[in-house]
């Protein structure tokens, strides 16, 4: 009987000793996944907030170049366009350069008077986004086409010699080129 005892109380303490050591197992595990966790979620918040915590100050170079293409008339294609410029504005701030070549029957949208119709709500999103620092280019090829000048074009809008090399150049600075 003392025997059985014995190794009843030995059994008794060997799995108490266990459930010891089986818990301080598990709270360390937690604690180290707990801890990995946290330094990711911090790392990532880190990484997404940089934007924001890194003051940029007038001139500084955008971190972001994006060229879009004004290239049809259809006024739900410049809706479209336009819609994605707003919201790359959004999104960057001024951490974004953004322009828009007007070529072809697309030029219209950027004409004191269009030879295409061109609705006011599209003027006016124009003129608005001249003012948040979009560039918009003119195809000098098309207006040569149209018999415009630089008189026909509204304000702030840069000529360029060749609508397509403008694209290509552009995306050799870098620029991401988006179209529709």
């Amino acid at each position: 009987m003392a025997f059985k005892l014995k190794n009843s109380k030995l059994a008794s303490s060997i799995s108490q000793t266990r459930r010891q050591l089986l818990h301080r197992f598990m709270v360390g595990t937690a604690i180290a996944v707990l801890t990995v966790a946290s330094v990711m979620a911090n790392a990532h918040a880190s990484e997404q907030s940089k934007d924001a915590e890194e003051p940029r100050f007038p001139g500084d170079p955008a971190d972001h170049k994006v060229v879009y293409q004004f290239n049809k008339a259809e006024e739900s294609y410049h809706k479209a366009v336009l819609f994605s410029v707003g919201a790359m504005l959004r999104k960057y701030g001024d951490n974004i350069q953004i322009t828009v070549v007007g070529i072809g029957p697309g030029i219209h949208v950027l004409g004191k008077n269009p030879k295409r119709p061109v609705s006011q709500d599209i003027k006016q999103k124009i003129s608005s986004l001249i003012q948040y620092g979009v560039e918009f280019h003119a195809c000098g090829n098309t207006m040569k086409a149209l018999k415009w000048t630089e008189k026909d074009i509204i304000e702030n809008v840069k000529i360029v010699e060749v609508g397509a090399a403008d694209l290509m150049e552009l995306q050799e600075q870098g620029y991401s080129y988006l179209s529709w």
